[in-house]
């Protein structure tokens, strides 16, 4: 792994551990132990891509800029009980198919309970 990689992983690392207090692009590059120049460049480059935000704060007298976070991670507990993971007519679903997640009762349900279904229809 090319220790550019490496670098810019580190240095993401660092502004997601920040949290939402976000960290200044100077201490940044401090604890990369780089230059300011190439600290300046490899958060020039995550803003860009869309990943941070850089935003010019004044500290200590100074005018900096503050790096925060804008990745959003995604986990298991998004889809924590729906239904769909125990259906068995999951290989039937889609849109157009027997069945459909566009009209499933279920999964209507579980995205917003207060939806009101209309009473399922007796079997024949």
């Amino acid at each position: 792994m090319s220790r550019n990689n490496d670098l810019e992983r580190n240095a993401l690392k660092l502004v997601v551990d920040a949290g939402e207090e976000g960290i200044l692009q100077s201490d940044l590059w401090k604890s990369l132990d780089v230059t300011s120049r190439e600290g300046s460049r490899i958060s020039l480059k995550f803003a860009e891509k869309g990943v941070i935000e850089r935003r010019k704060v004044l500290h200590n007298g100074r005018w900096t800029y503050k790096l925060f976070n804008l990745t959003k991670y995604v986990s298991l507990e998004s889809i924590k009980n729906s239904p769909c993971i125990v259906c068995d007519e999951i290989d039937k679903c889609f849109v157009g198919g027997q069945v459909s997640p566009i009209v499933c009762p279920k999964l209507t349900a579980w995205v917003d309970p207060n939806v009101e279904l209309p009473a399922a229809e007796p079997e024949s």
